[in-house]
């Protein structure tokens, strides 16, 4: 009885995500049940930056629907487990989501999920089915961890890859490549997947079209071709929100332009990153991973009463 509950409450997440589209501005982007979203995935993830916007927004934007976003996103990590030979010069492996992800949900216990896989996935290589399949078996597996604890799923494409800023030409399209596959199964399984690839293809082909300094000086969205900038963590949360139906964001360049309306944005603005960047460090630590050299967070008690004091600090700017 107790499954069939937490199922039929999934469903009912599911419902309204999937409708969410058809909302309007001033309306909640999620039910009434949501307190808690987890954001899993690698260093883009980790940097949480699109994270953080998120966060700002919703909250300046929702402040009637307190919600708590966590970032538990791993430089390095794929779901596929694979990892390519001589990775960090050696020094260690990729960590593979496998080995954590059973901690992270039964520790951050959220009602939704949020997971952007794939640009570690393929190894920096030439497409080749037996790279693919296992970051789809890893991307089934974790959707259906996920669901087994009750909670609500949303896949993201993965981000843009650039070839002439990357040094790997062609992995742009194998990244093409996974993200169709996610967006098939929104179709195929029901999923629901919100893409953010694209989007950022789009704008990046944009400019170059426009830009024939491209290779020297021109337009990037990532310098190093994988780790978007401010602009590329910004197409990548706009994306998001309005795959959520925040359709007031559709034309809007940036977080400022995004807060212009919002009192004391900018001291909301951070705030808010200052909260996330305690957090984030501090729920990695207490759940738990394999990669070394990366920050130790405060204990996780600590960093919540840090973060409970930054709260009030933020509800006092808030409408």
């Amino acid at each position: 009885m107790v499954h069939f509950f937490r199922y039929t409450a999934h469903l009912l997440l599911f419902f309204y995500l999937a409708q969410s589209s058809r909302h309007c501005y001033g309306q909640s982007l999620f039910p009434p049940t949501v307190k808690r979203i987890v954001f899993l995935g690698n260093s883009i993830t980790y940097a949480g930056k699109y994270v953080t916007a998120i966060d700002i927004y919703y909250r300046s934007h929702y402040p009637n629907q307190p919600i708590e976003f966590i970032n538990v996103g791993l430089p390095s990590e794929t779901v596929s487990g694979l990892s390519e030979e001589g990775h960090a010069g050696g020094k260690f492996p990729r960590p593979d989501l496998h080995e954590r992800l059973g901690r992270v949900l039964a520790q951050t216990k959220p009602d939704l999920v949020f997971a952007g896989y794939g640009m570690n996935d393929g190894i920096y290589l030439p497409f080749d089915e037996t790279r693919f399949q296992p970051f789809k078996d890893g991307i089934e597996w974790l959707h259906n961890e996920v669901v087994k604890t009750g909670a609500a799923i949303v896949h993201l494409t993965p981000p843009v890859y650039d070839d002439l800023k990357g040094g790997q030409p062609g992995y742009g399209a194998v990244l093409d490549r996974y993200s169709d596959w996610l967006l098939e199964q929104k179709t195929a399984r029901n999923w629901r997947v919100i893409d953010v690839h694209y989007p950022m293809k789009a704008l990046l082909d944009a400019h170059r079209k426009v830009d024939s300094t491209y290779m020297i000086t021109g337009f990037a969205l990532a310098e190093d071709g994988v780790h978007p900038g401010d602009v590329g963590h910004w197409i990548m949360a706009r994306a998001i929100l309005l795959g959520l139906g925040a359709k007031a964001v559709a034309s809007v360049p940036d977080l400022k332009a995004a807060m212009a309306s919002v009192p004391n944005a900018a001291q909301l603005i951070k705030l808010i990153t200052d909260q996330q960047t305690l957090m984030k460090d501090a729920w990695l630590t207490a759940t738990g991973h394999k990669r070394p050299g990366m920050n130790a967070g405060l204990p996780l008690e600590e960093a919540k009463n840090k973060a409970a004091t930054i709260d009030t600090q933020i509800k006092a700017l808030l409408p």
